[in-house]
């Protein structure tokens, strides 16, 4: 089963519905703005770390014009040691992924639910659809955000909110 595959599954026992689009692959927002196909709210950006002794990893998730300081805008909010992005090795060992594939949905491939969930507190109050990487980088997956969290709360990750 692909990545993809295991992601519709997960959202399809919960009966959460959901929209993809398939694309070229894509590992930048740049090159996903290009396409011009996310026009149906707002898109997502993710960001893999890990705090200074490579002990705690978070998915951090915002909207896709958002550039924050990694240690202003979270690692401050969130309380942590100094935070840094996590490696391509790490990102595989702790989510399944490989760069460029980076979302929320990586928790499918964390069963002890060791990564930590981090959400722009902006998104909660979107009345748009959301829309990430279903674990690959040749779709977008749109959905409410009320539904990723139920998802997420399904796998038993923790989940945190900061302004960014």
């Amino acid at each position: 089963m692909t990545q993809q595959e295991k992601v519709y599954e997960a959202l399809d026992e919960l009966g959460i519905e959901y929209k993809v689009i398939h694309h070229e692959p894509v590992h930048t927002i740049e090159e996903m703005d290009a396409l011009g196909i996310f026009t149906d709210g707002e898109l997502c950006k993710n960001l893999f770390l890990r705090n200074a002794n490579g002990k705690t990893h978070y998915v951090v998730s915002m909207m896709k014009d958002k550039h924050p300081d990694i240690q202003q805008d979270i690692r401050s909010q969130l309380g942590c040691s100094r935070l840094s992005f996590g490696s391509d090795e790490r990102l595989m060992k702790h989510l399944g992924l490989e760069p460029g594939a980076v979302s929320p949905f990586g928790i499918l491939n964390d069963p002890e639910a060791e990564v930590n969930v981090v959400f722009d507190s902006q998104l909660k109050n979107l009345d748009t659809l959301v829309g990430f990487h279903p674990n690959d980088n040749t779709a977008f997956l749109w959905l409410k955000f009320s539904d990723l969290l139920r998802f997420i709360k399904s796998r038993g990750n923790d989940v945190y909110y900061i302004d960014i």
